[in-house]
């Protein structure tokens, strides 16, 4: 494997010259059923966005953490908040629901060494927190990220542009 220089300059364009949804304009629709799907209102967006910056973390996208972690400034919520979504096991800021969430997001992005993802003990510790319909909206909000993850990855949009306009 090649090893990367720290100190080399990264370019702050796309790799990908041309906008993925200019050239597949049906993505339009699915990517609005799914903003639709998350923004239901049984979980808090605040949770939403969490799990979501904890997502592009975990997959190592530059875009996406940058693109949540200004979601969630948008929405008010503290730097400490933010900047500790990384190291959120032994953080004070965060709720037992919101731990939940955070977990299964972990859950399901990291390989397991001991059998299943989400075991029935991380579901039930949910569960605890989140009703059924609750439940599912996370899984969508884990979903969504991980349908775009394809994108933040291979096509790199530019971390930091609007998200309506990342190729911009």
């Amino acid at each position: 494997m090649e090893a990367r220089s720290i100190t080399a300059e990264i370019p702050m364009a796309p790799r990908m010259s041309e906008d993925p949804a200019e050239l597949v304009p049906e993505l339009a629709e699915v990517s609005a059923a799914l903003f639709k799907a998350t923004g239901n209102g049984s979980v808090p967006r605040s949770t939403i966005g969490l799990v979501q910056l904890r997502a592009g973390q975990l997959v190592g996208s530059t875009y996406l953490t940058v693109l949540h972690t200004g979601f969630l400034r948008q929405g008010g919520q503290s730097e400490e908040r933010i900047t500790s979504v990384a190291s959120w096991q032994d953080s004070p800021y965060f709720t037992g629901a919101e731990r939940a969430a955070l977990a299964l997001v972990e859950a399901v992005l990291q390989p397991s060494t001991d059998g299943e993802r989400v075991s029935d003990e991380l579901y039930a510790r949910a569960a605890e927190h989140y009703p059924a319909k609750a439940l599912a909206t996370l899984m969508f909000a884990i979903g969504q990220v991980g349908f775009f993850t394809p994108v933040a990855l291979i096509a790199k949009p530019t971390p930091g542009r609007s998200f309506t306009d990342p190729w911009g």
